[in-house]
C-alpha cells in the first residue's frame, strides 16, 4: 500500500487498525486513514468492499470491533452517533434521509435546532429562535437551496433532495462531512451541480466521499483510497492510485476506475 501524502497540517480525523467483524465476516479490516480539512478523500471499491461500513464506523452508526478513531485528537471509537454528530461530524446516507412533509427551511431549522441547548423546549415557538433561523438560512444558501426555502421537500427533484440532506448536515455546523454516494441516481446536470457544491465546501471542511461515478471521483479527489474485501488496497493521490499495479490487477476488466 502506498503512503498517502498530506496536503498539509494535522488530520482532523485519524483511524488506526480500524476493524469491524460480524460473526465470522470481517467487513472492515485494519483500516488506517487520515482526513484533512481542505481535502476531499474519496473511497472507492466494488460492492461489498466495506466502504459504507467504514463510514458507519466513523459516524457512530456502528461500533468498531477493534482499532482507533480519533477526531481532533479525541478517541471517539464506540461513541454514539448523536454524540459524534454533536462533536462536529455530519453525514449523508445512501438513501436520502429528510423530512418529506416539511419545507426545505423547516428541515434545515430542525437540524440547526438539534445543536442548541434549548432544542427540547416544546412550549417555545421554534420559529422564534433567531440564531437557529440564521443557521438554517446559511445552510440553505451554502447548498444552493435558498430559492427553495418554502418548497415542501417531497416536491423537490431527486438532486435537490440530496442537496437538502447536505444542507441539513451543514446546519449542524460540522467540520467533517461523510458523504455516502451523494450522486447516486442523478443525471448529468444534477451530478455536475453536486460536484460543484462539494467543491465549494472543501475549503472549510474535511470531506470523505464514497462514490461510484468515476468522472466525479477524479473531478473531486485530492486523495483516493481503494478498498477490496474490507481492506485498503491502495491509498494516495489519484495519479498514484491510477498507476498502481495492485489496483490495475484487482480491477482487470474495470478500467473505468483508472481513466477519466
Amino acid at each position: 500500500m502506498s503512503e498517502a501524502v498530506s496536503l498539509g497540517g494535522e488530520p482532523i480525523l485519524r483511524t488506526k487498525g480500524l476493524t469491524k467483524q460480524f460473526g465470522g465476516l470481517v467487513a472492515v479490516s485494519d483500516v488506517s486513514l487520515d482526513l484533512y480539512v481542505g481535502e476531499v478523500h474519496v473511497v472507492i471499491g466494488p460492492n461489498g468492499a466495506g466502504k459504507s461500513t467504514l463510514t458507519n464506523l466513523l459516524s457512530g452508526d456502528l461500533p468498531p470491533t477493534s482499532g482507533e478513531v480519533r477526531f481532533e485528537g479525541n478517541d471517539i471509537a464506540g461513541c454514539s452517533a448523536d454524540h459524534i454528530s454533536r462533536l462536529g461530524i455530519g453525514r449523508s446516507y445512501q438513501k436520502t434521509n429528510i423530512f418529506l412533509p416539511f419545507t426545505v427551511f423547516e428541515n434545515c431549522r430542525l437540524a440547526a435546532q438539534s445543536r442548541t441547548p434549548h432544542a427540547l423546549r416544546v412550549f417555545h415557538r421554534a420559529g422564534g429562535y433567531a440564531e437557529i433561523n440564521r443557521l438554517a438560512g446559511e445552510a440553505m444558501a451554502a447548498a444552493g437551496l435558498a430559492h427553495r426555502a418554502e418548497r415542501i421537500a417531497a416536491t423537490l427533484s431527486h438532486g435537490e433532495q440530496r442537496q437538502l440532506e447536505i444542507a441539513m448536515c451543514l446546519a449542524t455546523q460540522p467540520r467533517l462531512l461523510l458523504f455516502d454516494e451523494p450522486l447516486a441516481g442523478m443525471g448529468p446536470h444534477e451530478s455536475q451541480r453536486m460536484v460543484e457544491l462539494i467543491k465549494g465546501l472543501t475549503a472549510d471542511h474535511a470531506i470523505m466521499l464514497i462514490e461510484h461515478d468515476m468522472d466525479a471521483v477524479f473531478a473531486l479527489a485530492d486523495r483516493l483510497t481503494v478498498m477490496v474485501n474490507g481492506e485498503v488496497l491502495e491509498s494516495g493521490t489519484p495519479e498514484d492510485v491510477r498507476s498502481s499495479p495492485a489496483v490495475q490487477l484487482a480491477y482487470l476488466g474495470g478500467e473505468e476506475i483508472l481513466h477519466d
